[in-house]
């Protein structure tokens, strides 16, 4: 069926011009998919599609969403799983990989005394199927820290979505549970654009080449989308810090990541921002403040246009669905996105999610309209206003908490290098959908990014010189895959190649969990400056929130 693509969420496998799938191993790394949803599934399909790696096996309570992921990327339209491939919650698989180990274990055991009591009759069940070697973790953000901490005993290699988690403190748990594994273990979190064809060329030009010098200032935006962020963080599942987590870091912390990769980490060919070594040179250059400024700036009740009255949902309000441009019958059963133009996809499937399993047209538009006539009212319960989303409710009378503007000023002091100064600006109310720009401001020249092309001018010569990156896929701008194919190379290379952990963790992911700690941190520092109105110091903060931690562990 004819779909609209989220911009943050794009099916890997549909667009041409990917790279091709690096040789495979012998027995290349198996990887269980927590979560089969729209990450899930993303992830799932660029394993498939330019990883050397397989997806053995799904974790996932909705037994569509489990059986869709498994026939697409397991064990095939025809068959049933088999043992292994499938679990109704990640604790379940917990359970019977203990208990498969456990049985390998004694089968090896088993094996070897056979081979030294020849002739000897044995009648002994067959070993069990083979593990997997690595999970990528793709539920709800708030619950991460349950699957990574619960499954850090099994040793495996972790991909975990991005936010790491909802607070510092489960982030900082993560660590503390992840921490004896790097020895054997490599990790990633979905910071995906460190890994998009643009991103890469821009940190060639900007950090590694430094075409304009030394970086004085720079003035990054997200622009999520007017009904993007309507569907998403008024109506949707990121709505609310209560159940949820601020917008800064459920939307943004991957731009935040971003910055930091581009002006704290020294030149190289590595990501990672924490270098060691006597040079100056190849320290990381760490900020010196945060401040922040935002709130809910459109999304409210003082902002309900006066024709629509009382009306609390979309499917009885007097406006109908050409009066007001977030109308939900507009955006979810109209010709820009939604039914009307024949798309099942997202975000329609986001309000139905079996949509396609009814069986005309008719059907399905009777069953969007019933999810979309769902309401609350005064008496019910706020627990269960919170548990779910209401994609029919009007955005002027939700539930809804987050930012939906916000700004974030990080400054660097004079030290290893000149100071500098950064502005970030996350953006609702814009045409443009998550493709992001940027301006940076150094000493010989200005650089400009965008999602399509980067434009360096060179103020000594007067030379302008334009870059068009490839675009491998529109996930991200090819950073879906260019995360996974880079993630399950380093777990391929530890598994088949004998290469140390952390070398492959350097090499291929070029991110540590520290990198990963500091850029949430950040996220962090940004909201307690944004609540108290406030400038933080950054120093201070992590002393007292990261390193404190570290120091009573």
């Amino acid at each position: 069926m004819v779909g609209v693509r989220d911009p943050e969420l794009a099916d890997s496998e549909a667009d041409a011009q990917q790279s091709p799938r690096p040789p495979m191993s012998a027995d290349p790394p198996r990887f269980l998919i927590v979560g089969a949803g729209a990450r899930g599934r993303c992830y799932a399909s660029a394993i498939d599609g330019v990883s050397n790696g397989i997806v053995a096996a799904v974790a996932e309570p909705v037994a569509f969403k489990r059986h869709a992921l498994g026939r697409r990327h397991i064990w095939g339209e025809a068959a049933q799983p088999r043992e292994g491939q499938a679990f109704a919650h990640w604790r379940d698989f917990l359970a019977y990989e203990l208990e498969r180990r456990r049985r390998a274990a004694a089968a090896g055991k088993n094996k070897g005394d056979v081979e030294g009591k020849a002739g000897e009759a044995v009648d002994d069940p067959p070993p069990p199927p083979p593990g997997v070697d690595g999970v990528f973790v793709c539920v709800l953000d708030d619950m991460h820290r349950d699957v990574v901490v619960g499954l850090a005993p099994l040793g495996l290699h972790v991909m975990c979505e991005k936010p790491l988690a909802t607070t510092l403190a489960d982030c900082l748990a993560m660590r503390r549970a992840l921490a004896p594994l790097r020895p054997t273990a490599v990790f990633s979190v979905g910071h995906v654009l460190r890994y998009s064809p643009h991103n890469l060329m821009l940190r060639r030009l900007l950090v590694d080449q430094a075409l304009i010098g030394h970086v004085n200032s720079a003035v990054h935006t997200e622009p999520v989308g007017w009904w993007h962020f309507a569907h998403s963080f008024v109506r949707g599942s990121w709505r609310n810090h209560r159940t949820s987590a601020p917008s800064l870091l459920t939307k943004s912390c991957h731009d935040i990541d971003l910055l930091l990769w581009l002006l704290c980490s020294p030149p190289g060919p590595s990501a990672a921002g924490a270098r060691q070594g006597e040079d100056k040179e190849q320290q990381p250059h760490l900020p010196d403040f945060v401040s922040s400024s935002g709130a809910v700036q459109f999304f409210k009740k003082s902002r309900k246009p006066p024709d629509a009255g009382a009306a609390t949902n979309c499917m009885r309000c007097p406006l109908g669905d050409v009066g007001c441009k977030y109308s939900a019958k507009h955006i979810y059963l109209g010709p820009r996105s939604g039914l009307a133009r024949g798309n099942t996809e997202w975000p329609v499937d986001v309000v139905v999610p079996d949509i396609e399993d009814y069986p005309t047209p008719d059907d399905r538009s009777a069953a969007l309209e019933r999810a979309l006539e769902e309401d609350w009212d005064d008496d019910t319960p706020p627990d269960v206003v919170r548990r779910r989303n209401w994609f029919g409710r009007c955005v002027f009378e939700a539930d809804n908490n987050v930012c939906d503007d916000q700004f974030v000023t990080i400054s660097w002091p004079e030290s290893n290098r000149p100071a500098t100064r950064v502005t970030f600006h996350m953006a609702a109310q814009t045409k443009r959908q998550c493709e992001r720009f940027s301006r940076f401001y150094g000493e010989h020249g200005e650089i400009y990014a965008d999602s399509k092309r980067i434009v360096v001018e060179d103020f000594a010569s007067g030379e302008t010189k334009t870059f068009e990156p490839g675009l491998e896929d529109l996930g991200h701008g090819g950073g879906d895959l260019g995360l996974t194919r880079q993630f399950v190379l380093a777990c391929d290379r530890v598994k088949n190649h004998g290469q140390p952990a952390p070398d492959a963790q350097d090499e291929f992911i070029g991110c540590t969990l520290d990198d990963v700690i500091r850029s949430h941190a950040l996220v962090f520092a940004a909201e307690e400056a944004r609540l108290g109105n406030k400038v933080v110091d950054w120093k201070q903060f992590w002393d007292q929130r990261v390193v404190a931690d570290s120091a009573a562990a």
